[in-house]
C-alpha cells in the first residue's frame, strides 16, 4: 500500500502579500484583491488550460509554505476561538497540519496564453502569499460544490467589522489600482482575533508598501504608508 506521494508544484501565486500578516483568513473575503497564477516552466503548455475560460471560479490546492513543520499536533487553537480553546486539527483550516495543504476558491478574471512567462491566470479573491506553491487547479462546479444548507460550526461567516480611517494624503501614496483592495483587507481586521489593545501599532506589507495602523473599537486608523526598501 502506498503511504507517501510526492507533489509537483505546477504554478506559483503572484500576489501583493510578501508575508503572512494581513492576508484574508479565507478566500473570497476581499473580492478586490487581484492575483496572477504563473505556471512552472514544465507546465507552460496552453493546451493544459483549454476550456478553463468557461468556468467563473476555480479551486486551488496549495502549500502553506510558511508553515511547514516536521511535527504535528492533533489539536490546534483557532484564533476565531480566542487562541486559547483547542479543537481537533481536522475540524479547522489551520495551516499547522500533518500535510500543510490549503484549499481556496478564487474567481477567474482572465486567461492570457501568450506572455513572456507562458500562459497565466488572473484571479481575484485569493488568500495566498506571494510565491505560494500551487499543486493543482480544478474548476468550481456549483451544482456539486455549493451547499447553502451547510453548517458553519464554530466559524460563522465573518463580516467586515471595521471602519477604515485612511487620511487622503496617505491614500494618495497607494497605487490607485490597489486602494480598494488594501481598504478591504484592513476592514477585515488583519489582527489576530484575540488581540484588542487600542494602543498597539501594527504593521503589514502590501504591494511594495509598509502600512501601519491601530484599532480602537470599531475604527481602524491608518498611521503611515511607506515604500518597502
Amino acid at each position: 500500500m502506498r503511504g507517501e506521494m510526492a507533489f509537483r508544484t505546477v504554478a506559483r501565486m503572484r500576489s501583493d502579500f510578501p508575508s503572512k500578516f494581513g492576508i484574508p483568513r479565507q478566500s473570497g473575503l476581499v473580492t478586490e484583491l487581484n492575483s496572477t497564477i504563473v505556471f512552472e516552466p514544465e507546465f507552460r503548455n496552453p493546451d493544459a488550460l483549454r476550456g478553463i475560460e468557461g468556468f467563473s471560479h476555480l479551486w486551488l490546492i496549495w502549500e502553506f509554505s510558511a508553515a511547514v513543520r516536521k511535527e504535528w499536533s492533533p489539536t490546534v487553537r483557532p484564533p476565531r476561538l480566542g487562541g486559547n480553546t483547542r479543537v481537533g486539527v481536522f475540524a479547522t483550516r489551520s495551516p499547522f497540519r500533518p500535510n500543510p495543504l490549503g484549499l481556496s476558491c478564487v474567481k477567474l478574471e482572465g486567461v492570457e496564453l501568450n506572455t513572456p512567462e507562458g500562459p497565466v491566470l488572473h484571479v481575484s479573491g485569493a488568500d495566498l502569499m506571494d510565491g505560494t506553491p500551487i499543486f493543482d487547479i480544478k474548476p468550481y462546479v456549483p451544482y456539486a460544490d455549493c451547499h447553502p444548507e451547510a453548517k458553519e460550526g464554530f466559524a460563522p461567516a465573518p463580516i467586515r467589522q471595521l471602519e477604515v480611517s485612511f487620511p487622503p494624503p496617505l491614500l494618495e501614496l497607494v497605487p490607485q489600482n490597489r486602494r480598494e483592495a488594501l481598504q478591504g483587507v484592513l476592514a477585515c481586521d488583519p489582527r489576530p482575533s484575540y488581540q484588542d489593545d487600542p494602543a498597539r501599532i501594527y504593521g503589514m506589507s502590501f504591494a511594495g508598501l509598509e502600512v501601519s495602523f491601530r484599532v480602537e473599537g470599531n475604527q481602524l486608523f491608518v498611521l503611515s504608508v511607506t515604500k518597502t526598501p
